[in-house]
């Protein structure tokens, strides 16, 4: 395992041990609101601070980009960590367990590492660039599906801005009636690395941030996937939406979300 992957297991796992504390006793944390529908709870802003204190500790000088945090500077320019500590805080709030810790590791804008880590089910997601991808230090492909009518899809929905589902329900229809069937799970992170796993074929979703997908990203790309955004480009993790899976089940879905 490269050494800076290793480092971002042992955060990712920090933090699984503050949600999963936290899990067992769900009803008792307070819940703010960030805005509609965006909540962060107490359990958020401390798993972050876990990894952000387990990383430093190696890596003292980089800088850092959190959901809770924002934007933290170090004299280390080149390595950026792109952390979403709780991807999936409503279904934790609610006491469903589906949700996910997401680190990744820029390096000079590039994604280097990524760990997704589920740690409700001690799942643990890991790719470093071009030495593929791993579930629990199993090798991982993404499904390579012969018709999009044999797929599952993933999904989102546009909820925290529901003036868009007008125009996000065209799409969804079109997808709907060519695909096997779709999922809305709650959690971008796990939904990429289900795709990565082979679980789902494909996943699409408008209205993302980037500690939602980096390190996802990376891990379906080392797992053979493909990764875009809607009009096909190659750079999802700055414009907010994102498609994964296959050539051709990315392909076909495009076709819809242009």
């Amino acid at each position: 395992m490269h050494p800076m992957l290793n480092i971002a297991v042992r955060a990712a796992r920090a933090a699984g041990t503050v949600i999963v504390r936290g899990f067992e006793k769900h009803n008792e944390i307070a819940t703010e609101s960030k805005g509609l529908n965006d909540f962060v709870t107490q359990v958020d802003k401390d798993a972050e601070q876990a990894v952000i204190y387990k990383i430093q500790q190696s890596y003292p000088d980089h800088c850092f980009l959190g959901e809770e945090s924002g934007e933290i500077l170090g004299s280390d320019t080149d390595y950026q960590w792109i952390i979403d500590p709780l991807d999936g805080t409503a279904n934790f709030v609610k006491g469903i367990p589906h949700f996910a810790v997401s680190i990744a590791l820029l390096h000079k804008g590039r994604l280097e590492q990524g760990v997704v880590f589920d740690p409700i089910r001690s799942e643990l997601f890991t790719a470093s660039r071009g030495q593929g991808a791993q579930l629990n230090g199993y090798r991982i492909r993404a499904s390579k599906p012969r018709d999009l009518s044999e797929t599952i899809i993933a999904t989102g929905l546009p909820f925290k801005n529901k003036s868009q589902f007008g125009e996000y329900a065209l799409s969804l229809n079109k997808i709907f009636h060519e695909v096997g069937d779709l999922r809305r799970a709650g959690s971008a992170a796990l939904d990429l690395a289900y795709v990565a796993a082979g679980r789902h074929d494909g996943y699409y979703e408008r209205g993302v941030k980037s500690w939602d997908i980096a390190a996802g990203e990376l891990i379906v790309r080392e797992a053979g996937g493909l990764v875009t955004d809607f009009k096909g480009g190659n750079d999802p993790l700055h414009k907010g939406e994102i498609v994964a899976g296959s050539g051709k089940v990315v392909q076909g879905l495009v076709k819809h979300l242009k």
